[in-house]
Order: C-alpha cells, then sequence, then structure tokens
C-alpha cells in the first residue's frame, strides 16, 4: 500500500465515524505536499464538503483532528482552506521502511492482466544503426520493461524494412562500385559495407543529375532520367517479379546487414521477443483495402487507386493501394496491426516512432477505426523528439549520421579516460576495468538519453554524459558502488548483526520517502510511457543518499542498533537503485 492509498483508507475511516458516510477510497484525492506548506500529504476537502455540510476550513480541521487522535501513523495536520496537510509519523515511516526492506519484489505492481506489444528499432537495411536508432531502441527496450514492472504482459517487437527501392539502391551500387566486396574481405561490418554502397549511390545519383541538367534539362526531369535512379526502379520491378538474381543479391546482402545488426543490439543489451519483415508483411493490408471497398469505407479513382476519405476528420484523403495495385506503408501496417492484435490477442500496441511520423499514425487509428476494429483505440504512438549533436543534423544518404557502433566505441574511450583520470581502479585487473569502462559508458550513454522526455529533441554531448558529478548515469553508478564500498567494509568487520529497534532521523526518514514513492513512481512513468520519470527519481535518490553520506558517519556510529538500520537502510537504497536503472537496461557496478 503506497502512503496516498494509506491516507486514502485513513480519510474513508474519518468520514464514516465524523458524519456517518461511506466513501470509496478511490474518490479521496491524495497527493504529495507542495514544498511551501508544512507536511507530508495533503488530503482534497472540497469534494467532501456535500458530505460535512460546513466550511472547507472547519471539515479539514474535524477530519485533521479525527485523523491525529485515531491514527498514531499521523502525528500533526494543519488546514488550509480546502486543503487538508498531513505529517506522517516515524512509527508510520518505520513501518513503512520494515515493509520495502522485507519485500524482494519492492516496486514491482500486481498484474494487470493485460498483453502488450512494443515496436521498436525497425531499421531499413541500407544503413547501419544510428544515434537516431539508438534512441529509439533505448525507448523501446525501456518502455517495454517498465510496462512489464507496471504489472503487463509484454512483447517486444521490430519490422525490418527489408525491400523497397532505398534497399536497391545499395544493391546498384555495390554491383557498379565495389568489385564484389565482402565484409570479409573489405574487413567491415555488413551493416556498414552495405551503408557505404548506400551513400556512394547517392553520390552516382548527384553526379548524373548535375550532368543531365548542364545538358540542358530541368532538375525535375533530370532526377527522373538519371540513369542510376531508373536502374534503382527496374531492380525493385525485377524483385517483385522474383527474379533469382536480384534476389540472390538482396538475400546476401541483408544477411551481412543482420549480422551487423546483431552485433549491435547484442552491444547496446536489446532483444526482441518477434522480428517480423517487411518482404512477409508488405502485402498483408491488401485483403482489408477489399474490405474497405466492399463495406464503401474506401473510394477507387478512375485510375484504379484506392482511397480513404479523411477530410471529414480534418485531414485529407489517403492513398492505400496505387493505381497499378502495388501496396503503400499505410497498407502494410494495417494488415500488421490484424494480424499481431488476432494472433497474440493482445489489449494494447504501442509504436515507438519518431514525431515525423505522427500523422502516419494518426491515419492509421483512424482507418482501422474506420474498419470496425474495437481495438484501434488501443494503439498508442510513443511519439519522440529527434536526437541533433552540437554539429547540427544527421543525412545518412550524405553519410553524415554517427553510427552507433562507433558512438559505443567513443563512449567506452570517454569512460576509460575519465575513469582512469580518477585514479581510483588500483586493486582491479585488466578484465575488470575492461568490463567497467563498458558499463560506465553504456550507462552514460542510455541514462544521458533516457533521463529526457521523449516528446523532447536533445542534443547528444558524449562528454557531458559521462560526467561523475551530477544528473548522469555515471553519478547513479559510482552512488551504487560507494554503497557497496560501505557494506563491503562493514561485513568484514562483523557489524551490523544487531536487531535491537532504533529510531530513524529525520534524514533517514527523508530517503525512506523518496524510497516508498518508488511503486507509485514507477505507476505513472508506464502510464506516461517516459522513463525519464524513473531516470530522474534514480538521480534524486542518488543524489539525497550522497547528501546523507557527507553529513552522517555510518561505519563510525557507536550504537550498534543505529549501525544496523543505517547498513539495512542503504542496503535497500542500493536494491531500489539497481531496480529502476535496470528498467533504463543500466548495470550498476559493485567497484568503482
Amino acid at each position: 500500500m503506497t502512503s496516498e492509498q494509506f491516507i486514502a483508507s485513513k480519510a474513508v475511516e474519518a468520514v464514516k465515524a465524523l458524519y456517518n458516510t461511506d466513501v470509496p477510497a478511490s474518490q479521496m484525492q491524495v497527493a504529495v505536499t507542495r514544498k511551501e506548506f508544512e507536511g507530508d500529504y495533503t488530503l482534497v476537502v472540497f469534494p467532501l464538503l456535500r458530505i460535512s455540510h460546513a466550511a472547507p476550513a472547519a471539515t479539514g480541521e474535524a477530519i485533521g483532528a479525527w485523523l491525529t487522535a485515531s491514527c498514531p501513523e499521523i502525528a500533526a495536520y494543519n488546514a488550509v482552506q480546502g486543503f487538508l496537510n498531513l505529517s506522517l509519523s516515524n512509527l508510520y515511516w518505520q513501518e513503512s521502511f520494515d515493509s520495502i526492506a522485507s519485500d524482494p519484489d519492492f516496486g514491482v505492481l500486481p498484474s494487470t492482466g493485460r498483453r502488450v506489444m512494443v515496436e521498436f528499432s525497425s531499421p531499413n537495411t541500407n544503413k547501419p544503426l544510428h544515434l537516431g536508432h539508438v534512441r529509439n531502441n533505448l525507448l523501446g527496450s525501456s518502455v517495454s520493461d517498465l510496462l512489464k514492472a507496471a504489472g503487463n504482459e509484454v512483447i517486444k517487437t521490430t519490422l525490418v524494412n527489408d525491400r523497397g527501392v532505398h534497399i536497391c539502391k545499395s544493391m546498384y551500387a555495390w554491383q557498379k562500385s565495389f568489385d564484389g566486396a565482402t565484409p570479409q574481405t573489405s574487413g567491415k561490418k555488413g551493416d556498414h559495407l552495405v551503408g557505404d554502397c548506400y551513400v556512394e549511390f547517392n553520390n552516382i545519383y548527384s553526379a548524373e543529375v548535375k550532368e543531365l541538367m548542364a545538358s540542358g534539362l530541368d532538375e525535375e526531369t533530370a532526377k527522373k532520367e538519371a540513369p542510376s535512379i531508373k536502374a534503382a526502379h527496374d531492380m525493385l520491378v525485377k524483385w517483385e517479379e522474383n527474379d533469382p538474381a536480384v534476389r540472390a543479391l538482396w538475400q546476401m546482402m541483408n544477411e551481412w546487414v543482420f549480422e551487423g545488426f546483431e552485433q549491435t543490439y547484442k552491444a547496446l543489451g536489446i532483444s526482441f521477443d518477434k522480428t517480423y519483415y517487411e518482404h512477409e508483411t508488405y502485402l498483408l493490408g491488401k485483403e482489408l483495402v477489399r474490405k474497405g471497398l466492399d463495406e464503401g469505407v474506401f473510394v477507387k479513382d478512375p485510375d484504379g487507386s484506392v482511397w480513404c476519405d479523411l477530410t471529414a476528420d480534418g485531414l485529407d484523403r489517403k492513398l492505400l493501394l496505387r493505381s497499378d495495385g502495388t501496396s503503400v506503408y499505410m497498407t502494410q501496417d494495417l494488415g500488421t496491426a490484424e494480424r499481431r492484435f488476432a494472433e497474440y490477442k493482445l489489449d494494447s500496441h504501442v509504436y515507438v516512432v519518431g514525431d515525423e511520423q505522427n500523422y502516419h499514425f494518426q491515419v492509421l487509428k483512424l482507418v482501422l477505426g474506420k474498419l470496425g476494429f474495437a481495438w484501434a483505440d488501443q494503439i498508442f504512438h510513443l511519439s519522440y523528439g529527434m536526437v541533433e549533436l552540437p554539429e547540427g543534423k544527421m543525412k545518412s544518404r550524405e553519410g553524415t549520421v554517427v553510427d552507433a557502433d562507433d558512438l559505443i566505441e567513443k563512449m567506452y574511450a570517454e569512460a576509460k579516460a575519465t575513469s582512469e583520470e580518477s585514479g581510483k581502479l588500483e586493486g582491479l585487473s585488466e578484465e575488470e576495468k575492461d568490463r567497467l569502462y563498458h558499463m560506465i559508458g553504456l550507462g552514460a550513454l542510455k541514462y544521458f538519453i533516457l533521463k529526457v522526455d521523449p516528446k523532447k529533441k536533445m542534443l547528444f554531448n558524449p562528454k557531458e554524459s559521462i560526467d561523475f558529478n551530477g544528473n548522469t548515469g555515471p553519478f547513479i553508478q559510482y552512488t551504487h558502488a560507494r554503497i557497496c564500498s560501505i557494506l563491503r567494509k562493514a561485513a568484514e568487520a562483523g557489524q551490523g548483526a544487531c536487531t535491537a529497534p532504533a529510531e530513524l532521523s529525520a534524514k533517514e526518514i527523508r530517503l525512506v520517502k523518496i524510497l516508498a514513492s518508488y511503486p507509485q513512481k514507477v505507476a505513472e512513468a508506464a502510464a506516461a510511457f517516459s522513463p525519464a520519470l524513473i531516470a530522474n527519481f534514480a538521480y534524486e535518490l542518488a543524489k539525497e543518499f550522497n547528501q546523507y553520506y557527507h553529513d552522517t558517519p555510518i561505519l563510525k556510529e557507536p550504537d550498534a542498533a543505529v549501525l544496523a538500520l543505517r547498513l539495512r537502510l542503504i542496503g535497500c537504497i542500493a536494491a531500489v537503485l539497481r531496480k529502476a536503472m535496470g528498467i533504463l537496461g543500466i548495470e550498476l557496478p559493485e567497484r568503482m
């Protein structure tokens, strides 16, 4: 039971005793007291005036007086108009701490019985994963773990965009300019090699367009008539016709990319329960489009193209099938959504996709609703802002992206340099140091990205993220390592075995309050699909511990009962930090 639930339950008892009226606890409005007022939690009195038939201040006074007289866990109150501010007693916080310390599943919420699919990553196979994909993957993975912690069954999935003209561009450039190069002969990861092909295609294409314009063609015509773009489109037609040579080249280059992706996912700690491939799903929605035509939901234009008119919904007409009968992305997503809800009996589906696709998902929900699928309202687009670098935006076709692999290496190097400067790695083997550098580098990267609200654009600065002070992953990692060091020293000295009771100090109560708020933070973060709330909870807890550690000589405490309580408290802090940071996919070292 959270503190808010506890106060709500006691307020129910107060209303029953004072006014002989039963009120559901769910109707009691309880929130953390604002900092400018005295108290821990505030009960909103206004909804109870219809029962008390008294002024707000009088009602608050009556309920506050009853609670302090009847509940030893409530120490004091003050009524400010329609708000009753309540201070909880040391007894309450001691009981709360005992409950936290004895519950190995603290922070894991009860099962909701809901099954949720989260789709993220969904890369194209014409380039390696880059910094933008890193934010997508970290968000998708942490939101999945967050929803699990909130009591949901979660299926992590990705849709690999492995067909289309963008793939054919890389294939064409490989044939024309790469002299049969493979990952083995070039010494490059397969996804990087294919990405180089994509950049080279753009170089070839740009040169051709410039040459055609010099010969007198306007830019639009030159772009259509360039030999390379025509060749890429011809290759796509052959692919759809199942041409053996084109299909073999496509499969070979895709396998290079898949192997490269897998290495990057492993380095980031990313995994999926189910992988879909566009070449298997792009035709799924055609039957739905035919159904929509039969039911009059869609219309067919004279040229044979099929549309959904969304003007009455404040949008425009949306193409679902081209005049030649080929499908578009929307067609595929319609069919994929239907299959997933049917196969997995989903209660909800979350798409983790950048905010440039807001319109697409708005249309997807509308069209599915018009087709009669009641679950259309259970589709949620987790729209996130783009990641930019200090030097500006990234462009794949120009080769100006920051590859995920290069970024991971850079974070490792930054972590190594910063750790060696600190001079605190004595006694660790080279293998232990290497593992620590990886842990710190990835922790810095993940935390820096996930502490930002998903809806906001963000500027990524690797050096800033690796700082051991401030709101960073390494700061929280170092806090955990510091706690582990204290606990090791206590164990070596045989301290902490005393079972006599001890009273929490005011500083310790502040720590217990933060710990006690963790389940509520998990619920709030899951409802908002925002790992940032968990990241900032972990920072507040780590910051409060460090202040406590600065002010309190833990191991020098002469009273054995107080020392045992303090060791138990910091052990709980370490455990909750591990749980919170685990949701973010961040490991916490025991030595640092």
